[in-house]
């Protein structure tokens, strides 16, 4: 898959042309992960993985202790599925869909090779196996991604936030994280309740 299709490249031809797009595609476009890119990522709590099918498209908020999602090949990383809502919004698309966007975010002015923010595309899959999810406490399965397009954004317009601190649902070793409000709501609290008692 180009790093451009016909619709961007219609819309560059639109407005200010081609010239920016393809230096920046030809400096700041790579496949595999450099060790910046691995610092980069192993250092945040968070990130946004998008995934689509063509009858749903969806953004996701995946959070854990940094590190959590680990530089495991020249262009793979791996991070863990941890307990949630059990839509499976996310997992669902990708299993119909293994093309998927990342995008990492550094909130706190820190920069790696001029950037705070990294965007990565390519393809995922689940994986249920023991060995993905060793080494990750409270995880329930993992996910494995092969990177297509790695590319760095200047930090323009990311805003500087402070007072960033873990949340307590975050799973880590020697802490067994709190049962979230929401299961006990009056709509679901019953499921739980009955699986609680099996």
């Amino acid at each position: 898959m180009g790093f451009f299709h016909p619709g961007m490249r219609e819309l560059q031809d639109c407005y200010e042309g081609r010239a920016v797009p393809d230096r920046l595609a030809d400096n700041r476009m790579r496949i595999a992960f450099s060790d910046t890119d691995q610092a980069f990522i192993e250092s945040v709590p968070f990130f946004f993985l998008a995934t689509s099918t063509p009858d749903n498209t969806d953004c996701s908020f995946k959070g854990g202790a940094p590190g959590f999602v680990r530089v495991v090949g020249e262009n793979e990383l791996l991070w863990p599925d941890y307990d949630g809502n059990r839509m499976y919004r996310s997992l669902g698309n990708i299993m119909r869909n293994e093309q998927v966007g990342l995008l990492f975010i550094r909130f706190d002015g820190e920069l790696f090779d001029g950037a705070a923010r990294l965007r990565v595309n390519g393809r995922a899959r689940v994986d249920e196996s023991d060995e993905a999810i060793a080494g990750y406490p409270g995880a329930k399965r993992a996910v494995r991604f092969v990177a297509e397009h790695i590319f760095t954004n200047c930090p323009r317009y990311i805003p500087t936030m402070a007072g960033e601190e873990a949340s307590i649902y975050t799973p880590r070793e020697g802490h067994m994280p709190p049962e979230p409000a929401w299961k006990s709501r009056d709509f679901v609290k019953d499921i739980f309740d009955a699986e609680y008692e099996e």
